[in-house]
């Protein structure tokens, strides 16, 4: 049995200490916004914030995650960060196919809340983990810099 805080309660699961917490999130929680990609920390699709970082949910284990506070895209509006950056999603009209969104969205969330004013670069780096088979890049990095806009 574990307990994890997830979009700030705490749930008890009886799984074991190795399972992703994708798997934890998506079979056992039924919180299905986080995506299976890769399955290898290679795609960022299934990227969750663990104590504000950006963190592959696909290969991280629940015990990694123990004691700590775990935000998936089911809760990100509840920040002001996240809900500016979920507006400028919106707003830029940055979905094409939309698979990969949510974990675009975390990755950008958590540059926006260290980095208020990133440069292309900035963003470059921050997002460089993350792959959009539709090539929504260039969507992507203007919905970032209208959400710091909307955060200045």
């Amino acid at each position: 049995m574990i307990t994890l805080n997830v979009n700030g309660k705490e749930q008890q699961l009886d799984v074991s200490d190795d399972m992703p917490i994708l798997w934890a999130l998506r079979d056992v929680m039924h919180l299905t916004g986080t995506k299976f990609g890769c399955g290898m920390a290679q795609c960022g699709a299934c990227t969750v914030h663990v104590d504000g970082q950006p963190t592959r949910a696909c290969i991280t284990p629940v015990s990694a995650a123990a004691g700590k506070k775990i935000v998936t895209i089911e809760d990100v509006q509840n920040d002001k960060v996240g809900q500016a950056v979920q507006a400028a999603w919106s707003e830029i009209d940055v979905v094409q196919c939309g698979y990969c969104q949510s974990g675009q969205i975390m990755a950008a969330t958590a540059l926006l809340t260290t980095n208020q004013v990133p440069t292309d670069a900035d963003i470059d780096a921050a997002m460089s983990g993350n792959i959009c088979r539709c090539g929504t890049y260039p969507r992507i990095r203007a919905a970032i810099h209208a959400a710091a806009t909307k955060l200045a």
